[in-house]
């Protein structure tokens, strides 16, 4: 019985550590973000600056001006041929884009 709960809690332990590593560093740039890096990067550039027939530019003034609550819905039910990542990322994911792309922590 001992060592079966030595083996959950080092499982939980090595769970967490994961968890922790996935969190981006607070001073981490759009550009540098994981979700950023996976959901978006594709269609708006590894540099956030946009791509042709793809998404807009991140980093411009019309984007860093944009409400925030709108560039949360944007990114949460889509616009366009923006898909919704409501479900497939989570509110904090979300807050967390929205924030960079105001500007705050962009490089």
């Amino acid at each position: 019985m001992k060592i079966l709960r030595m083996i959950s809690l080092a499982g939980m332990a090595l769970w967490a550590v994961e968890m922790v590593s996935q969190i981006p560093a607070a001073g981490a740039s759009l550009t540098e973000n994981p979700v950023f890096q996976s959901k978006c990067a594709k269609c708006h550039g590894k540099t956030a600056e946009g791509r042709h027939f793809g998404g807009p530019s991140l980093v411009s003034e019309k984007a860093q001006g944009a409400p925030g609550d709108e560039l949360r819905d944007i990114i949460a039910n889509g616009k366009g041929r923006m898909p919704k990542y409501a479900g497939k990322l989570t509110d904090a994911e979300i807050d967390d884009l929205v924030r960079l792309i105001k500007g705050k922590n962009q490089k």
